[in-house]
């Protein structure tokens, strides 16, 4: 019998990370990657590896994770993105599915990543935002964290700013920009980069906020960062205000156009 090909499918992920344990499967745990295995083995009636761009924390959002698999399951792209999501809970969601080059790899093939973290800067918290932010009552300086942020862009050494890291792993990076806006009560800071540590934007965007709320100068974040120590750097801001917002690769062309599936109720 002649063996099946199979067809390597991208989607884009959007997710609340409020009720999980971050990407990677575990076990005895919902996790983004173990709500998704299902829903494939539900849609193809086979167990299949799911490979990701990135291993987004506990609590973590995303409105642009990337996963790719492979599969002989004939159902096209446009309509595995639908049966997907009929058996995804409702805060995770397939925004997106094609069929790729097989050699398309969602981890290894990623150029560059985008991450955002918002911050509520007001004296009270907010119902709406509660998931998503994180409140900091003291008046931040947007001014300051822009001049702050400029130390931290370019290729470093981020060893400052990582977690759980041994003497042997490799610590540079590259943050191609970090942009700092106000919108009301929020205060954005997106992270734009080739790679990120373990906890890194989260002890950046703390080691950021000890400036805006004048308790360090600008120039101190360059003395953190080249001091490689991260006992000196701020502490790691909570997770629910940190999103994926994208992950970038190479042009390719697509096998066939990208399918954005409808909008559930």
């Amino acid at each position: 019998m002649k063996k099946k090909s199979l067809t390597n499918i991208k989607v884009v992920l959007e997710y609340d990370g409020t009720n999980y344990f971050g990407w990677q499967v575990q076990e005895g745990q919902p996790t983004i990657q173990g709500e998704l295995s299902k829903a494939v083995a539900a849609v193809t009636g086979r167990t299949i590896t799911i490979f990701g761009a990135g291993r987004t924390d506990a609590g973590v959002h995303a409105l642009g994770q990337v996963a790719n698999f492979k599969t002989d399951c004939r159902v096209p792209p446009r309509k595995l993105a639908h049966a997907l999501n009929a058996h995804l809970p409702k805060d995770i969601t397939v925004v997106s599915a094609e069929a790729v080059p097989e050699d398309f790899h969602s981890q290894f093939g990623a150029h560059s990543k985008l991450y955002r973290y918002t911050i509520l800067n007001r004296e009270y918290p907010s119902a709406v935002h509660r998931l998503t932010t994180h409140l900091v009552r003291m008046p931040l300086d947007a001014d300051k964290l822009r001049a702050a942020a400029a130390h931290l862009v370019g290729t470093h050494d981020f060893r400052s700013f990582g977690s759980e890291m041994s003497k042997k792993e490799k610590t540079v990076r590259t943050i191609s920009s970090i942009e700092v806006r106000r919108e009301g009560d929020l205060i954005v800071l997106e992270f734009s980069g080739d790679g990120f540590l373990y906890n890194q934007v989260r002890a950046m965007t703390g080691t950021l906020i000890e400036v805006g709320m004048a308790k360090k100068p600008p120039e101190w974040v360059k003395e953190v960062r080249d001091g490689k120590d991260r006992t000196k750097a701020g502490a790691n801001v909570p997770a629910k205000g940190l999103c994926l917002v994208r992950v970038d690769y190479a042009a390719v062309a697509p096998l066939r156009a990208p399918v954005k599936p409808e909008n559930r109720p």
